[in-house]
């Protein structure tokens, strides 16, 4: 495992990217919201004219239900999403000042907001060692071993166990990339792969 880190590091370097496009804490709260079951491209596509239309926390907490819904519909579950999207941004707005919280427990009670989102904005915002269990993390951590789970939740906590904390961030990052290029779902390019030597994966299917 350590040897796959280090290759992915330098694969893809050390700098910790975000894929949803943002400017404060808030906007990338509510384009990780928009993100599930979406395409992080797709939503980079709404959020670009919807940070616009509303850019202040205040205006989606006094958003209409219908127009967001309208705002967001590409994204998908636009319904559910719109109504946690005005939740959330009003109890930021009544209860943290406008202000992200750091904290799990306080981003968990946010409208919307599980395991996942909660680590991105962690991550990404506070620089916090958290793992972020995506599709990509999910089916990629069960190939190599390390974990057997399919619950989010247990994958975190298998992960926590078997990776370097300073790695966790990271982790996620570099899965995504290879999860997008060489281990996709279907048809994973193992034979191009740069990890296949050491891919318990690829020693399976040959």
């Amino acid at each position: 495992m350590l040897e796959i880190l280090r290759r992915m590091d330098a694969e893809y370097g050390t700098d910790l990217i975000c894929y949803l496009n943002h400017e404060t804490p808030w906007q990338l709260l509510i384009a990780v919201i928009l993100s599930a079951q979406c395409t992080d491209a797709r939503v980079n596509i709404v959020t670009e004219k919807l940070f616009v239309k509303y850019d202040t926390l205040e205006k989606f907490a006094n958003a209409d239900l219908k127009e967001l819904e309208q705002d967001i519909h590409s994204t998908g579950f636009y319904h559910n999403k719109a109504l946690n999207i005005i939740a959330c941004a009003k109890r930021l707005v009544e209860v943290y000042g406008g202000e992200v919280p750091r904290n799990l427990e306080d981003l968990l009670s946010l409208a919307g907001v599980g395991r996942k989102t909660a680590n991105v904005i962690r991550g990404n915002i506070y620089n916090e060692p958290s793992i972020v269990v995506d599709t990509h993390v999910k089916r990629i951590s069960n190939r190599w071993g390390l974990t057997k789970n399919q619950d989010p939740e247990k994958i975190e906590e298998d992960l926590m166990k078997c990776l370097p904390k300073e790695q966790w961030i990271l982790y996620n990052i570099h899965v995504i990339s290879l999860g997008r290029s060489y281990c996709t779902a279907r048809k994973p390019d193992c034979e191009n792969c740069y990890l296949n030597d050491i891919c318990i994966f690829y020693g399976k299917a040959t």
